[in-house]
């Protein structure tokens, strides 16, 4: 799967179904690399669908099926070649509700490189557990409790543990699907603080109905809508700063402004 393009991810007249329903509706759309990019709009518009779509995880859901181009470094993640683990492995998700698996620490960064053939020894395993915990600003929190359990952390530390996770995997992109919407505020900015610290290493993509962070958090926002046949479309899409204060769409506009939605 190696393969190099212009963009981390670009969509290309992408529309997602399930069963008979379209979802999402002829999206096109370039993430750039080592930048955040927020997804917005109303609930239901398609954000967490088109989220899923980057690294095949609607492929998990019975009747989902995708038409068009995702491009993955040049290279479509739905040619009939491609395995969608390994899709997986290079772009890592981070979900909605911090899901610690229930084992220590130690095992929740280890479990996906073990999975994924890991050859190294215990020592190399320790030193990926420790790269990863720092990353995701957790070590300090968490290096004398590894052999406890993820679900022991407060919330906002499972999350962190979460993207830590993630990372021990070594992926290129990293998901996330409204990762602060069950965190407080301080939380909150501590996983903020945390994306601007990835974003030197790593491609991010959020998923978020908080607008200031949005505007405050991400390089690049796209603007979702439903149109009226309730199919998830692509309003607007460039950086932050311009959709924030000077969108191209009316409908921009008065959503950010929160004349609706």
């Amino acid at each position: 799967m190696i393969s190099n393009g212009k963009y981390a991810i670009e969509a290309r007249d992408m529309h997602i179904y399930y069963g008979a329903f379209r979802a999402v509706k002829g999206v096109d759309v370039q993430i750039e690399y080592n930048k955040i990019t927020a997804l917005i709009g109303p609930s239901g518009c398609g954000k967490s669908t088109v989220l899923r779509s980057f690294n095949r995880m609607n492929d998990l859901v019975a009747g989902a099926r995708t038409e068009g181009e995702v491009l993955f470094q040049g290279m479509n993640l739905y040619a009939p070649e491609v395995d969608a683990v390994q899709v997986r492995r290079r772009i890592g998700m981070v979900f909605q509700k911090p899901n610690p698996f229930p084992k220590s620490i130690y095992d929740n960064i280890a479990f996906g490189p073990k999975i994924n053939g890991w050859k190294g020894n215990k020592a190399e395993m320790d030193e990926l557990v420790e790269r990863s915990l720092r990353s995701a600003a957790l070590w300090d929190d968490v290096k004398d409790k590894l052999t406890q359990s993820g679900l022991s952390l407060s919330g906002g530390q499972q999350q962190r543990l979460c993207i830590a996770r993630a990372i021990a995997v070594e992926p290129e992109i990293i998901l996330m699907d409204e990762p602060c919407s069950a965190l407080d505020p301080i939380s909150t900015l501590k996983i903020e603080e945390l994306m601007f610290e990835l974003r030197q290493r790593y491609t991010i993509v959020i998923v978020t109905h908080n607008m200031q962070q949005a505007s405050r958090a991400s390089d690049y926002t796209a603007f979702f809508l439903m149109d009226n046949d309730r199919a998830g479309q692509l309003v607007e899409y460039g950086p932050t700063e311009q959709i924030f204060s000077n969108p191209k769409d009316e409908r921009t506009e008065q959503y950010i402004s929160g004349r609706f939605g």
